[in-house]
């Protein structure tokens, strides 16, 4: 399949910024206030584990806009050491909330039979994700490879594993291991911390990941997308 090159510009540092910030704010207060509802627990490991995901969201857009805009990405660092940062910001995101439900581990009150139930519900489908991605879609195609390689944008639709049942396997399903380990916990503060990041990634797609899929894959072509 030919990559036929959209007559769009590609999407400026700042499109779909607004509603990025607007919703950022939005739940950064609703966190505060459920924190401060739980007595403010863990202080140091709770906002450390909110910090993640938005250290990690925010250095994704500036990456891919500044690549598709001028490819400063690959001058100034190149692909490798992006795919470097974006796994270690993406791995510091489950590290930080492990080490935030353990601080504040049995605060949730769950008996053994609920919180197994409710692990193993949001787990399930969240590891087959995780496996997904990695044997059917590729790790590196996951982190944006697309906006770095244009031989990326010609691969075909992946319709294996969890993307037999969806396009965007990883935002829907993966991000479960969250609140899996929020209530393998049975920590109240690592799961308004699940909350907001599954929430956050939503605001990431819509914001910068939307706009740039428009431009790297014209409407008239069937393309691939997580």
């Amino acid at each position: 399949m030919r990559n036929r090159k959209s007559s769009k510009l590609a999407p400026g540092i700042w499109t779909g910024q607004l509603l990025h910030f607007v919703c950022l704010v939005v739940l950064l207060a609703l966190v505060a206030i459920a924190w401060c509802s739980l007595k403010k627990p863990s202080p140091g490991a709770f906002w450390i584990a909110v910090a993640f995901p938005i250290a990690h969201q925010l250095f994704v857009w500036m990456a891919w806009r500044l690549e598709l805009r001028s490819a400063f990405t690959s001058r100034s660092i190149g692909f490798r050491a992006y795919l470097a940062v974006f796994f270690i910001l993406f791995s510091g995101r489950f590290v930080s909330l492990l080490a935030l439900a353990w601080l504040d581990r049995s605060s949730l009150h769950l008996n053994i039979l609920p919180r197994v139930f409710l692990t193993l519900l949001p787990a399930v489908p969240g590891i087959y994700a995780m496996v997904s991605v990695k044997r059917y879609f590729g790790m590196s195609r996951a982190a944006g490879a697309d906006h770095f390689d244009p031989r990326y944008r010609n691969m075909p639709l992946v319709n294996k594993g969890i993307f037999r049942y969806t396009n965007n396997g990883m935002y829907l399903y993966a991000f479960l291991l969250f609140w899996a380990i929020a209530v393998g916990f049975n920590s109240s503060a690592a799961l308004i911390v699940s909350a907001f990041s599954h929430a956050y990634i939503w605001v990431h797609f819509y914001a910068t990941e939307r706009p740039d899929m428009s431009f790297l894959y014209p409407p008239d072509e069937k393309k691939s997308s997580i």
